[in-house]
């Protein structure tokens, strides 16, 4: 079961005098590049957090929000009045001015607000971890869903390349036919006398640099293979992308071989169907 690298997750938590938020937002990337924004008090945290978000996405453009919002008395900002009564008193040796104009001006001013650091309770921060698990559990449920989605495609597209790969089998005699007659044409044409044993030799040797009896088979097992990783339990993108690779290969050799304008066209159709894989395939963990 494949899973895409697109996904969110949010998880709410209500404590007596705090309501905590747990986002998880990710996209496609080659490896985990995780972004964390938090509460300063919580930064000591930060690595902690980090290892289990990494532990369960591996790999994805992640951003990571913890946000905290205070719903009882409990607050660690305080007006620092030592230091606002300095303004003031400096203010007045410079204009006059009523008491509360001196105080909308002096609160204005630099380290007014004093924060005291407040430490982390372990049960407060054991049930965030518990939210940040949750929050996980439901990035990687919106995976698997949009993995589903992914998967769906990449059969229909698939089963196009085979029922493609079925006509290029059907054309092949055709073909060959065709190179054949073209090829003892050009000898005719010559209006020489042409041993016919030598060539006959000449002959099977172009035929066989035109065979494409392998590229068939291989490309036939590689599509198979596709399929099979992808029902497998684990999620693979970058397993499924070098199948990718190989099933490019056979086509384009495929492709090269052809040398008649029918089996070129279907090979140009599979090219197309092949590029929409690959580009969906990013999207795939």
């Amino acid at each position: 079961m494949i899973q895409s690298m697109t996904g969110f997750g949010k998880h709410v938590l209500q404590l007596p005098t705090k309501k905590v938020t747990v986002e998880i937002k990710s996209l496609n990337s080659k490896s985990l590049d995780l972004n964390a924004r938090m509460p300063q008090a919580y930064r000591e945290k930060e690595l902690e957090l980090r290892k289990i978000i990494a532990s369960s996405l591996m790999r994805g453009k992640v951003d990571f929000g913890l946000y905290v919002e205070l719903t009882g008395d409990e607050t660690t900002v305080q007006v620092n009045e030592t230091v606002v009564r300095q303004y003031m008193n400096q203010l007045k040796g410079v204009a006059d001015g009523d008491e509360l104009r001196l105080l909308e001006m002096a609160l204005r001013m630099p380290d007014v607000l004093k924060t005291d650091k407040e430490d982390i309770d372990e049960s407060e921060y054991q049930h965030i971890k518990d939210t940040l698990k949750q929050a996980l559990l439901k990035i990687n449920e919106f995976r698997s869903e949009e993995g589903k989605v992914l998967e769906e495609d990449f059969q229909e597209r698939i089963k196009t390349l085979h029922n493609l790969l079925n006509k290029v089998i059907d054309i092949d005699p055709e073909r060959q036919g065709t190179i054949r007659e073209r090829l003892e044409k050009a000898v005719a044409d010559v209006k020489e006398e042409v041993d016919a044993n030598r060539f006959e030799q000449e002959l099977i040797y172009y035929l066989e640099k035109y065979d494409i009896t392998e590229e068939k088979v291989r490309l036939a097992n590689h599509l198979d293979y596709f399929t099979s990783t992808l029902k497998s339990d684990d999620s693979n993108g970058k397993k499924l992308g070098f199948i990718c690779q190989e099933i490019g290969r056979e086509i384009n050799t495929i492709g090269s071989k052809a040398n008649f304008a029918p089996m070129q066209q279907l090979v140009v159709q599979m090219k197309d169907e092949l590029e929409k894989i690959k580009e969906q395939m990013l999207n795939v963990l």
